[in-house]
């Protein structure tokens, strides 16, 4: 079997390490990426040490690929050798299901198979891209557009699509008023993508440290969701609200800040229950939600949307020796906005 150097946890509770991991022989749909860049999610430190469940080790993560194609399939059609590719947080499903006919794969019936720790098709689990190389079907392959240097656009594949795709489906654009709660690898980039969209940005943030921030992002209004005042002050505002954070907060409060019919947004992943009063719901017809990802339809739009409107994440490059270090600065919030590895020191 072919091999590529990777950094993998080799438990819930070990540090990651650099190891030797199997890639599959490339197939007659398969894609050989040669991994330039891979961005560090918060998701990622989750899946390691167990907090979303058990898993199998050594487990190498990584769903923010950037790299160049080094070899095709006899029957691939949608790229070729030498093409700026990216590889997001899934690398298979059913393909058959209705909502993977309607480009939605990330809601496949049965499951779509995640860039790592996942079982894939023929049985195998998949590995991710802190790693030298990658093989992955044709389909889950997205094309980097000229214009977006690899390294920052590594971090669309998670942080971008995961905020872009709920900023399309609830109509974020001129004369709408967003608020994007938490500034950190989501939020910086929830608050670049709804500005390019048109719409109104307020980031609701714990504090005002990153107020300066926040405003130089694209931000129109930052506010302290420390102060008490800031909810009596906004309360009816928002036509839509994404959340990215991934701790537990009073939803209740925050759906109060929503106009008639407007919509709260989770896109962080709590491990607990998020508790919501069903006044806050009735009182305006609001609405509570949920999104995940984005289809690869969706996936290339948004990179296209990047590369025209100049967006990339704001990113810190580093070695693969500091990826611990860099585990425990994400934990820490030490980072504006986004790890990324730079895989070229990978062994």
């Amino acid at each position: 079997m072919p091999t590529a150097n990777a950094y993998a946890a080799p438990s819930a509770t070990g540090d990651l390490t650099l190891t030797t991991i199997e890639r599959r022989e490339v197939g007659p749909h398969d894609v050989h990426i040669d991994i330039k860049f891979a961005g560090i999610c918060h998701s990622d430190i989750h899946t390691v040490r167990g907090d979303w469940g058990p898993q199998q080790y050594p487990l190498a993560p990584g769903h923010e690929i950037a790299g160049i194609v080094t070899e095709v399939g006899s029957d691939v059609t949608k790229h070729k050798v030498g093409d700026r590719v990216g590889v997001g947080c899934m690398v298979n499903s059913c393909k058959e299901c209705k909502n993977c006919l309607a480009g939605e794969e990330q809601y496949c019936l049965k499951g779509n198979v995640g860039t790592y720790g996942s079982v894939d098709r023929d049985g195998t689990i998949t590995q991710g891209g802190y790693s030298s190389n990658v093989v992955v079907n044709e389909d889950f392959v997205v094309n980097i557009p000229e214009g977006l240097d690899l390294d920052v656009a590594a971090p669309l594949l998670c942080a971008g699509i995961t905020t872009y795709s709920p900023l399309h489906h609830w109509g974020a654009g001129p004369g709408k008023k967003v608020a994007v709660v938490g500034l950190g690898g989501l939020g910086h980039m929830a608050v670049k993508i709804a500005h390019a969209m048109g719409a109104e940005v307020t980031v609701l943030s714990q504090s005002l440290k990153k107020m300066e921030d926040g405003l130089a992002l694209g931000a129109d209004h930052y506010y302290a969701t420390s102060d008490p005042s800031t909810f009596e002050e906004l309360g009816g505002t928002f036509d839509l609200i994404i959340n990215t954070v991934s701790a537990s907060l009073d939803i209740s409060a925050y759906l109060q800040l929503l106009s008639l019919d407007g919509t709260l947004v989770n896109v962080g992943a709590p491990p607990e229950p998020l508790p919501v009063n069903a006044f806050a719901l009735i009182g305006a017809r609001r609405s509570f939600a949920g999104s995940a990802i984005g289809g690869i339809r969706e996936t290339q739009e948004m990179l296209n949307f990047c590369a025209e409107h100049g967006l990339g994440a704001e990113i810190e490059v580093i070695p693969a020796s500091k990826i611990n270090e860099a585990y425990e600065r994400v934990l820490a919030s030490d980072v504006r906005y986004r790890f990324v590895i730079d895989v070229s020191t990978i062994g």
